[in-house]
C-alpha cells in the first residue's frame, strides 16, 4: 500500500465530507483535486471511489437525524411517528424526477462533462444564481417540514436532476430550488440532506454494480483506500452539516456564491496557463 495513496485517500474524504453539504459540488472538487493530483490507480477505480465514499456522508446524516428520521422510536408519539411516515413519503416523491431522468441522464453525461471549464462554468453559474435569490426580500412560505407539500419535494427533486452536470452541486441545486419555492433556508437544507440518503445510496450501489460486472472485485489496497475515504468522509460530514445548520439560522448564502463564483475564476485562469 502507497503511503502516498492514503494521503490522498484521506484529503478526499475530507473534500467529500465538506463540500457534499456544502452548496459548493462536492463532484467538482473532487474532479479538480483528481486533475491537480491523480491518484495513480485505474481512472475506472477513481470514477468508483468519489462515488462509494459518499457512504459515509450519508451515515453522518443517519446518525444525526436518527431520532427525526426513525418512524418506529419509542419516544414518538403517535402523531409523531406519522409525521415522519410522511416525512419519508416527500422524500420519495422528491426522488421520482432523478429516478425517472437524473439516473439515466448522469451515466449519459458522466464522459463529457467532467471537463475543468464545464466545472468551472457550473461553478460561476450556479454562485450568480445564489447571490440574485439571495438578494431578494421575500418571506419564506414553508418554515418546517411538516408545511413542505408534496408537489413542492416533486419540483425540489427536479432541480437536483441538474445536479447531473459536474460542479453544479446535489445540495446546492436543491436548496436553491427549494428556496426559490419557498421553502426557508433550514428547511431548504434539511430536505436536502435527506433527500440525499435514497439518491446518493443508489447511486453508489450502481456505480459499484456496474464496476464489478466490468472490471471484477476491488483489490486489497482499493478496499483500504475505499475504507479510508468513506472513514473520513463521514467524520467530516457531522462537523460539516452542523457547521452549515448552525451558520444558516443567521446568515444566507450569499458567501457560497461568492466562493463559488471566485474558485470557478481561479479554476478557468490555472487551467488555461497550464494549456
Amino acid at each position: 500500500m502507497d503511503f502516498i495513496e492514503m494521503i490522498k485517500a484521506v484529503i478526499l474524504g475530507i473534500i467529500q465530507g465538506i463540500t457534499e453539504w456544502l452548496p459548493i459540488s462536492s463532484t467538482g472538487h473532487l474532479i479538480l483535486f483528481d486533475n491537480l493530483w491523480p491518484m495513480t490507480s485505474t481512472p475506472e477505480f477513481f470514477e468508483v471511489f468519489k462515488v462509494v465514499i459518499q457512504f459515509g456522508s450519508i451515515l453522518a446524516v443517519l446518525v444525526l437525524f436518527f431520532h427525526k428520521l426513525n418512524p418506529f422510536s419509542p419516544k414518538k408519539s403517535v402523531s409523531q411517528k406519522q409525521e415522519t411516515f410522511t416525512l419519508w413519503k416527500k422524500v420519495a416523491v422528491g426522488c421520482i424526477p432523478i429516478v425517472a431522468a437524473g439516473l439515466p441522464l448522469d451515466m449519459v453525461l458522466e464522459d463529457y462533462l467532467s471537463s475543468v471549464y464545464i466545472i468551472a462554468a457550473t461553478l460561476i453559474l450556479y454562485g450568480i444564481a445564489f447571490l440574485v435569490i439571495e438578494s431578494r426580500k421575500k418571506q419564506p412560505k414553508m418554515e418546517s417540514l411538516e408545511a413542505l407539500t408534496y408537489r413542492t419535494a416533486f419540483f425540489i427533486g427536479c432541480f437536483q436532476v441538474l445536479a447531473a452536470i459536474p460542479g453544479t452541486s446535489r445540495s446546492g441545486a436543491t436548496i436553491l430550488g427549494a428556496v426559490i419555492l419557498g421553502c426557508s433556508r433550514y428547511v431548504a437544507s434539511e430536505f436536502s440532506f435527506f433527500l440525499a440518503i435514497p439518491v446518493m445510496a443508489g447511486a453508489s450501489g450502481l456505480k459499484l454494480l456496474k464496476y464489478f460486472l466490468k472490471t471484477g472485485m476491488f483489490s486489497g489496497s482499493e478496499w483500504i483506500l475505499l475504507m479510508i475515504g468513506t472513514l473520513v468522509s463521514f467524520v467530516v460530514s457531522v462537523f460539516a452539516i452542523r457547521m452549515l445548520l448552525s451558520y444558516i439560522r443567521k446568515h444566507d448564502f450569499k458567501i457560497f456564491g461568492i466562493y463559488r463564483i471566485i474558485l470557478g475564476i481561479i479554476v478557468i485562469l490555472y487551467f488555461s496557463l497550464l494549456a
